[in-house]
């Protein structure tokens, strides 16, 4: 069993190890990670279902990402693994751009903003994007 001193010296230093990235892209999120609503399930479910082959009932939602004209849910299905989808709003309808799955190194994060804004997302929704893909450390 852990001693609770060597449990709560271990929990720190994790804390103090991943802090620093979770700040950078918390801050890199501020408005941009709009959270789940009812209202953007019920929108989004069959436009993913749509893409990834499956009902709407099946899509799990794990967030959103919003930023003018572009949304980024992402969202898990029974056919794949979680990705993220990217989707554009033009002529009041919401289009399916994108999807991408998967996890990236922190030294990719470049590449992920570069992804996103070469589908046309906005800077600030990129970099949000690349924050919450590029995640292993190298």
């Amino acid at each position: 069993m852990f001693k609770s001193t060597n449990f709560h010296q271990v929990a720190a230093v994790l804390c103090l190890a991943f802090s620093s990235s979770a700040v950078a892209a918390q801050e890199d999120c501020d408005g941009i990670d709009v959270g789940i609503t009812v209202v953007r399930a019920q929108e989004y479910a069959p436009l993913i279902a749509d893409a990834a082959g499956t009902s709407p009932e099946e899509v799990e939602f794990i967030s959103v990402l919003e930023s003018g004209s572009w949304t980024v849910v992402y969202a898990a299905t029974p056919v794949a693994d979680p990705g993220y989808f990217f989707f554009e709003a033009a002529d009041g309808k919401k289009q399916f751009e994108d999807v991408w799955g998967g996890i990236a190194s922190t030294s990719e994060r470049a590449e992920q903003v570069a992804y996103a804004e070469g589908l046309g997302a906005p800077s600030d929704l990129a970099a949000c994007f690349a924050d919450q893909t590029a995640v292993i450390d190298d």
